[in-house]
């Protein structure tokens, strides 16, 4: 039986009218919003994805998802983002140098414009994953985006923290990849490319490495983010198709995004890249007192990407605002899987659900 699933399916949502919102960033990129709608409602929620991923992270259609759940209880008005990390889009895999702070800047807040055109003056629920999390949390401190009901941040926020080898590749891997080896981005897809290429010479490198399973874009995917075997989710927390098509759902990534992570890594706090950017705080931290959204901090406590970036960045966080913020820490779950897992809408749906419910006042 062909159990492959189309790229970019939205069969994953099922009875919800789906539009598309597409909308331009002040520094000139094609970015969409992509509206999942059953009814208006007073509280709205926007879906925010990583790294290398997409919205396809939020409707998967092989397990229960979240735009789903969201829709099945009560949150009737739901809607994702493909900002500039997005797969869905080449951004990625061009040669830039794009960073955090543009994110921060330009992407989340066209997006929230765009939506209020729609939505007008209803609340607005964020649900972000990794350094979609990361640079919300960053347009939250810097004043970009206001008038947010609730943040839920998964996996890391204003303090990212890595193991230790994450972070020997974070400092020496961009420079290796586009000097030495002259490749401006890395792709799971690699060891798909021609035989004898360079991306098929390095994914198989990488390979001899990771003997846990037979898919080389898991590999690949360790690789390129956190340390372990497999470093961004438990293979026992995924279904078959799922880990099967990671290529799918993870595109390629170019590497001066991990320039910008590397140095927050090493000032323990998110910063801003390029001190001429005057118009972002240089110390997204020192700055978040500005931060009145209420924000639950979600973590697994198997994860090997950002280890315990979200506990760490609680604590801070709630040293200026005492009572407001909350921390969630999920048994078993690594960086991805509370999103993409297969008993995630058991495990961790539902206390995002009990949140989102608590703030819609």
């Amino acid at each position: 039986m062909d159990t492959r699933i189309p790229r970019y399916t939205l069969d994953g949502v099922r009875d919800a009218e789906v539009s598309t919102y597409p909308f331009a960033t002040e520094d000139g990129l094609g970015l969409s919003l992509t509206r999942f709608h059953r009814a208006d409602c007073d509280d709205v929620v926007l879906l925010i994805h990583g790294l290398t991923l997409s919205s396809d992270m939020f409707i998967m259609p092989e397990h229960p998802n979240l735009a789903g759940f969201l829709l099945d209880n009560g949150f009737s008005d739901v809607w994702a983002l493909d900002f500039r990390m997005s797969s869905r889009f080449p951004y990625d895999t061009e040669t830039h140098r794009y960073t955090l702070d543009d994110v921060a800047r330009y992407d989340h807040p066209a997006a929230l414009r765009r939506m209020r055109e729609v939505i007008g003056d209803r609340r607005v629920h964020v649900i972000a994953h990794c350094l979609g999390s990361v640079s919300f949390m960053m347009s939250l401190a810097a004043g970009a985006v206001e008038d947010i009901a609730s943040v839920i941040s998964n996996s890391v926020a204003l303090t990212p923290r890595v193991p230790r080898w994450a972070r020997w590749k974070l400092g020496l891997g961009p420079a290796l990849s586009e000097y030495v080896l002259g490749m401006s981005f890395l792709d799971p897809r690699f060891g798909d490319a021609p035989v004898l290429t360079r991306g098929w010479m390095f994914s198989r490198l990488v390979s001899l490495f990771h003997r846990e399973c037979e898919v080389r874009s898991c590999h690949m995917l360790s690789f390129m983010w956190g340390s372990g075997r497999p470093a961004l989710y438990g293979h026992d927390q995924l279904t078959p198709v799922t880990h099967e098509r990671m290529a799918d759902l993870c595109g390629g990534t170019g590497v001066h995004y991990y320039r910008h992570v590397y140095k927050m890594v090493r000032a323990g706090r998110a910063v801003r890249y390029d001190r001429r950017r005057e118009d972002l705080p240089a110390d997204y931290l020192a700055a978040a007192g500005r931060i009145t959204s209420p924000v639950l901090f979600l973590t697994g406590d198997r994860n090997n990407v950002f280890t315990d970036s979200n506990i760490v960045c609680h604590r801070e966080l709630s040293k200026a605002a005492p009572d407001l913020h909350e921390l969630e820490l999920l048994p078993g779950y690594g960086h991805m899987d509370p999103f993409m897992g297969k008993d995630a809408h058991v495990d961790v749906f539902p206390r995002m659900v009990d949140f989102l419910k608590r703030k819609a006042v």
